[in-house]
């Protein structure tokens, strides 16, 4: 079985659309469901990575969430290989994969079979000393510099993966994408359905989003976290909402506090987002449906569109 991607920024609805897609195709064909979102990878980051309970999963099983503890580094190469054996299993017990998420390079490494570059120590240890002199948004402003492409898909307060866009680009003395294959056929023949709406609707999603969150007990899930080491975490503790609460805690969780965390948290999904949508606009082997339905006909009519490009699309 040929497996479908559902790709596409944060808050546009993938996780329900492949749930129904299951629904409709499972009198025939049973579907898996592949994580491609980095943070939910962790175990325990679930409210802040708006993670889907077992209990709304639907009896669909689920791969490559909760595979890491906060304490371990999630990379695009550990992903790669775990996720590619997933999907190939699934295929071979006569089952549809379905990737979903929206994190850009982990959809990439995994759908072109990217291959990583080389790391140098010496190369590493010298831009993680240039780290700890100028700090993260000093050293990701030099990435944007030397690879404007890599620091827009690299979030500003990642500091591993902006120091090996750094160490690649010194390497190589190419752009980091330039290790990524050329934009071919993909891998599998997988077909990539890509899910968005209009600003202003996904505007107000992400809005709810993010209060729904905090209302559902971020702070404290972060603070569980944070018992079980987060704080130490090189990646878990930079995600989105979570870096945000952490900041507030540490800075007397005020409620003023938490309220600036709450904004920083919307604002800066909002602009991860459009770092999202820049990434994968530029793959022409998208077919992009209207996440903005909300009618139950309608809803119905965007399933179909997916089952259909699953099914046709050459």
């Amino acid at each position: 079985m040929r497996p479908l991607a559902i790709i596409g920024p944060t808050g546009a609805g993938k996780s329900q659309l492949a749930l129904d897609v299951a629904a409709r195709l499972g009198a025939r064909v049973s579907v898996e469901i592949v994580n491609a979102d980095a943070m939910q990878l962790y175990r325990g980051m679930d409210i802040g990575t708006a993670k889907l309970p077992v209990s709304e999963r639907r009896g669909i099983p689920h791969h490559q969430l909760d595979v890491l503890d906060v304490t371990e580094t999630a990379t695009v190469a550990r992903y790669q290989r775990a996720a590619a054996a997933d999907v190939e299993a699934i295929a071979a017990r006569g089952a549809v994969p379905v990737v979903v998420g929206g994190s850009m390079l982990y959809v990439q490494s995994l759908l072109d079979d990217w291959s990583f570059p080389a790391t140098d120590p010496s190369v590493r240890a010298r831009w993680e000393r240039r780290l700890a002199e100028v700090g993260v948004d000093r050293l990701h402003a030099e990435l944007a510099r030397r690879d404007p492409a890599a620091a827009a898909a690299i979030l500003p307060t990642d500091a591993r993966r902006t120091v090996r866009a750094l160490e690649v680009v010194e390497l190589t003395g190419q752009p980091f994408a330039a290790s990524a294959p050329r934009i071919g056929a993909p891998r599998w023949d997988t077909v990539i359905v890509g899910l968005d709406c209009q600003t202003t609707i996904l505007d107000e999603r992400l809005a709810r989003r993010t209060d729904l969150m905090f209302d559902q007990g971020l702070v404290e899930e972060v603070r569980t976290l944070l018992r079980n080491g987060l704080r130490e975490g090189v990646t878990a503790s930079r995600a989105l909402g979570y870096a945000q609460v952490i900041a507030a805690l540490d800075a007397g969780a005020g409620a003023d506090m938490m309220r600036a965390a709450r904004e920083q948290t919307y604002l800066g999904t909002r602009r991860y987002v459009r770092r999202q949508r820049s990434w994968f606009r530029r793959d022409h082997r998208v077919h992009w449906l209207d996440a903005g339905v909300a009618s139950s006909p309608d809803r119905a009519r965007l399933v179909d569109d997916a089952v259909r490009l699953w099914r046709h699309v050459t």
